[in-house]
C-alpha cells in the first residue's frame, strides 16, 4: 500500500501539502504575550522543514484566559505581529493554524488580572490558588471571546483555528465532572457540562464563516479521578461532529491533575525546580513533585489504542497526536484510518523531521522522552535539550543534565 503521508489532505476548506500538522504546543516565546522573533523563527523553521500545517499556542482569547506571562494572547495590538509570522509560513509552503483557548482555574491575579475562574469555585493545587465559579454572563462572553478569536485569527492571516476543549483548561474543566460541580444548566449531566463548549463552538463556526478551517482538540479520558471516561468522551465527539466542526485532535489528560498522562515521558523535576521563578514553588516542587507529577513510560503512539475507538465510532476527519517520533508509525496511524498526524516534541527535537521523512523511509527523531522542554517551559521558553547542547548558544548545569541521563537510562 502506498503511504498517504505525503498526499494533500482537506480540512473543510483548506487543503495541506501532506497530512502532518504540529501540534499546538505552549512554546513560551511571548514575553509579555506578545509574539518574539524566537517564536517567528521557530514556527518558519518547521514551516521550511516541510510540516502541511504549523500551529500557534495556546493563544488566550481573554486576559483571564492567560496562564503565564510569557503565553501568547490574541488580541488587536498583535495582530500586526502574527500576521508577519503567517506570512513567512506561506512563503515556505505550509499552512498556518492558531490554537484558541482560555485556562479556566490554571492561573493567577497577577498574570490574568483577576481571581482565576472556571466552572466551579475551589482550589487548584497545580496552580496553587483560590478559583471563583463563572457566572452566567462570564460564560457568554466567553465563547463571544472565542469568536472574537478567530475574527482576529483571520486578520492575522491565519487558515485555521483549534479550539482547545481539552487537558483541562476552560471548556475541559465545563466538561469534565471532577472540576464542574455546578447546579444550574451548565452543570450535572452531559447534555449540560457540554452547554458551554456547544456556546464557543457555535461562535467559532460562525465566525470562521466557512473559509475557514476549524478543529477542535478533545479529551478521549481526563486520566484523573472523577474526571471524564472514554464512553462520555465519545458522546461528546458525535456532538462535535454533528455541529459541522471539521475535524478533531484526540488526546487525553488533565493538565492540574495528571499532565503526564498528556505526553508521557520522564518528568524532570529538578529541572522544573531550576527554572522556576518562586522560590517557594520551586522548593515545593524539589519536594513533592514526584509524588504530584509522577512519571509514566514513554510508548510510541501511546493514545493509538483509544484513538481507534473514536476512528471507529466517526466518520469526520481525525488527527492523532500522542507519541509519533517515527516515519514506520506515522504510517501505520494513518493506514489505520486517520486523516493527519500532528506531532510537537518531534519538531522541536527536528524541525526538518518531515522533509527527512521524504528523504528517508526510516527517519526518527532523536527525542529521548526525557521531557527537558517541558520542565523550563513554565518559565521560559520551550527548547529542547540536545539543540541547546548541539548549538552552544545555550550552556545546561551539570546537575541537569545529570538528572536527565538517569531518567533515559531508566527507561521512561
Amino acid at each position: 500500500m502506498a503511504s498517504m503521508l505525503f498526499t494533500p489532505g482537506k480540512i473543510g476548506p483548506l487543503t495541506l501539502r501532506n497530512r502532518t500538522i504540529r501540534s499546538a504546543a505552549f512554546e513560551g516565546m511571548c514575553p509579555g504575550n506578545v509574539p518574539s522573533r524566537m517564536l517567528y523563527d521557530y514556527h518558519v523553521s518547521v514551516a521550511a522543514g516541510g510540516v502541511g500545517m504549523t500551529t500557534l499556542a495556546y493563544a488566550a482569547v481573554e486576559q483571564s484566559g492567560l496562564s503565564f506571562p510569557h503565553q501568547l494572547w490574541l488580541k488587536e495590538e498583535n495582530v500586526p505581529y502574527l500576521r508577519k509570522i503567517t506570512d513567512a509560513i506561506h512563503k515556505e509552503g505550509a499552512a498556518a493554524s492558531i490554537q484558541i483557548g482560555h485556562c479556566g482555574n490554571m492561573s493567577h491575579r497577577g498574570v490574568c488580572g483577576c481571581m482565576p475562574v472556571s466552572a466551579s469555585t475551589g482550589f487548584n493545587l497545580y496552580a496553587p490558588t483560590f478559583v471563583r465559579g463563572m457566572r452566567k454572563s462570564e460564560i457568554e462572553n466567553s465563547a463571544k471571546a472565542f469568536g472574537k478569536g478567530v475574527e482576529l485569527a483571520r486578520e492575522a492571516g491565519f487558515d485555521a483555528v483549534e479550539l482547545h476543549a481539552g487537558h483541562g483548561y476552560l471548556i475541559s474543566q465545563f466538561l469534565s465532572p471532577s472540576t464542574n460541580h455546578r447546579k444550574d444548566e451548565f452543570g450535572g449531566s452531559l447534555e449540560n457540562r457540554m452547554r458551554f463548549m456547544k456556546m464557543s463552538v457555535d461562535e467559532v463556526l460562525k465566525s470562521a464563516k466557512g473559509d475557514m478551517a476549524v478543529l477542535v482538540k478533545m479529551n478521549m479520558r481526563d486520566g484523573c479521578r472523577h474526571g471524564m471516561e472514554t464512553d462520555e468522551c465519545l458522546e461528546v465527539a458525535k456532538t462535535l461532529e454533528n455541529s459541522g466542526v471539521h475535524c478533531l485532535v484526540l488526546s487525553s489528560g488533565f493538565v492540574s491533575s495528571a499532565p503526564m498522562a498528556v505526553m508521557r515521558g520522564a518528568m524532570p523535576i529538578r529541572t522544573m525546580s531550576y527554572y522556576m521563578n518562586q522560590k517557594l514553588m520551586s522548593s515545593l516542587v524539589r519536594l513533592f513533585g514526584s509524588r504530584l507529577i509522577p512519571s509514566v513510560k514513554f510508548k510510541e503512539a501511546f493514545f493509538l489504542e483509544d484513538a481507534m475507538r473514536f476512528r471507529q465510532a466517526l466518520k469526520m476527519p481525525l488527527c492523532y497526536v500522542g507519541g509519533l517520533v517515527s516515519r514506520e508509525k506515522i504510517d501505520e496511524v494513518l493506514d489505520d484510518g486517520f486523516d493527519f498526524v500532528a506531532m510537537a516534541r518531534a519538531l522541536l527535537n527536528n524541525p526538518h523531521f518531515v522533509n527527512d521523512m521524504k528523504e528517508d523511509e526510516h527517519a526518527r527523531v532523536l527525542c529521548d522522552h526525557s521531557n527537558y522542554c517541558i520542565g523550563r517551559m513554565y518559565s521560559r521558553e520551550m527548547a529542547c535539550h540536545q539543540c541547546l547542547l548541539k548549538s552552544g548558544k545555550e550552556s545546561i548545569p551539570d546537575a541537569l543534565l545529570e538528572e536527565l541521563e538517569n531518567n533515559k537510562k531508566k527507561g521512561y
